[in-house]
């Protein structure tokens, strides 16, 4: 037989031991899957219309890769891996008048953090598998300080940059003209990149240099 507790627990809905209403409880859970589910969907949705927005536009990108918010100049000028994870306000920058593309190159499965830029007049291209931290920055051009004449009148200069695959940069590090990084090369965060970097190896500092080699545990 139910005692008054029991009679008033199960009238209530509720066990004995917490006095939890677990249909509520239930009900609650199921409300807050419900509002995460729409929630993915949603963001899901339209970085899946964003995306084929950017293909229209000439963009070249491979699949499953989905863009968040973006800032680019001439989309044809861009072009993505398959799997690529690519973080919102990233900035493709294609620093010119129209011309044919792209210039702009990522590989397969690479990630680009937050806030990166691309600055290019000639072509930066990464490898497959890099990962690229957040404010990252590069840019294959720049002013010409031969001579005392007014620099914005002095032809800049430019040089392509190039980053082999499963090469790792930390944040907020800045690639300058003509530099290639070799095959998995780390790049400390903050440094500033102005000579080729061999492969394996890890640099740092302003300007970069040599600070340490990877090796097999």
């Amino acid at each position: 037989m139910l005692g008054a507790s029991d009679s008033w627990n199960s009238h209530n809905g509720s066990d004995s031991s917490g006095g939890l209403d677990f249909g509520k409880d239930t009900a609650m859970l199921g409300l807050k899957e419900r509002l995460i589910f729409r929630f993915i969907h949603r963001v899901l949705s339209i970085s899946f219309l964003r995306t084929n927005f950017y293909r229209v536009a000439g963009m070249e990108i491979g699949e499953r890769t989905l863009l968040p918010r973006i800032h680019v100049t001439w989309p044809h000028q861009v072009k993505l891996g398959a799997d690529c994870k690519i973080e919102h306000d990233v900035y493709f920058h294609f620093d010119g008048v129209y011309k044919l593309g792209p210039s702009i190159l990522v590989g397969d499965c690479c990630f680009i953090g937050t806030g990166c830029e691309f600055n290019v007049c000639e072509r930066v291209s990464l490898g497959n598998d890099c990962l690229i931290g957040a404010g990252t920055r590069f840019i294959d051009h720049d002013h010409n300080i031969s001579g005392l004449g007014p620099l914005p009148k002095i032809e800049g200069l430019r040089a392509p940059i190039h980053v082999m695959d499963h090469v790792w940069i930390g944040a907020n590090a800045v690639v300058l003209k003509g530099v290639e990084i070799g095959q998995g090369a780390v790049v400390a965060a903050g440094a500033v990149v102005t000579k080729n970097i061999p492969p394996n190896e890890i640099w740092g500092g302003v300007p970069a240099r040599k600070i340490g080699e990877r090796k097999d545990a």
